[in-house]
């Protein structure tokens, strides 16, 4: 794991900023595994991509599904393991702080099956938390992921091989900002639903927690959530 001092020293960096650095957005086909509530795909359909969002989660996807369409996205239900989609359907696939909520031994069959729907020469996408740093420290005990986000990276990185080639790997600080606490845990559980009897057992050392590791802004509170990204793309 990277020492703290080298994560805090990481650029400070939007997700779209680095999309649109690494990726071609404009008129490609793209998947957007455990989309949540949408906003990715929104984001990405502005850019002028033609998104497919794919989420199990109901809630989320019925706000996806509510959203004010930006244009032609879509949204579907599947699991990343089993992807409702033709194969070389897509010309990038994006995981988005989602393959670590795969459980891990499906890990490794959701990138085979990123690997069937793209195009030969297609982008897989892969943004993941490192599990360190503040942020990270304020929902270990909510939910300690250093195992499956280990497990995670450990998978893409097996998945450079006879199918995919590895392109780049790019580290960031994400910026998160919450307006208070009450925020953080409506974030936290919309993420995951099934961590609410944790959160409601912990309340008070979590507020307390947030009101430590926090930096204050201006119009709120403010964490960096260190960040990799991976991107491989398929042989042709």
């Amino acid at each position: 794991m990277e020492a703290d001092d080298d994560l805090a020293a990481l650029p400070r960096r939007r997700h779209m900023e680095v999309l649109r650095e690494l990726l071609v957005l404009p008129g490609s086909r793209i998947v957007d595994v455990g989309c949540g509530d949408g906003a990715l795909a929104r984001a990405l359909t502005r850019e002028g991509a033609r998104v497919v969002g794919i989420e199990t989660e109901p809630a989320a996807l019925a706000a996806a599904r509510a959203a004010p369409p930006v244009n032609d996205e879509t949204y579907l239900e599947g699991r990343a393991e089993d992807l409702p989609l033709p194969e070389a359907s897509a010309d990038i696939v994006v995981f988005l702080n989602s393959l670590h909520h795969v459980p891990t031994a499906r890990q490794h069959k959701a990138l085979d099956e990123a690997a069937r729907v793209l195009v030969p020469g297609g982008a897989l996408y892969v943004v993941e938390p490192i599990a360190a740093g503040s942020y990270f420290e304020l929902g270990k005990p909510v939910e300690d992921e250093t195992a499956v986000r280990s497990h995670a990276y450990a998978m893409v990185l097996d998945a450079i091989g006879v199918m995919m080639v590895g392109e780049r790997e790019v580290m960031y600080r994400q910026p998160l900002q919450f307006a208070d606490f009450a925020a953080w845990e409506k974030a936290m559980l919309a993420a995951a639903p099934s961590r609410k009897a944790t959160l409601d057992a912990h309340r008070v050392e979590l507020e307390a927690s947030f009101r430590r590791l926090a930096e204050k802004a201006e119009d709120g509170f403010r964490f960096d959530q260190p960040i990799r990204v991976n991107l491989l793309r398929k042989r042709g």
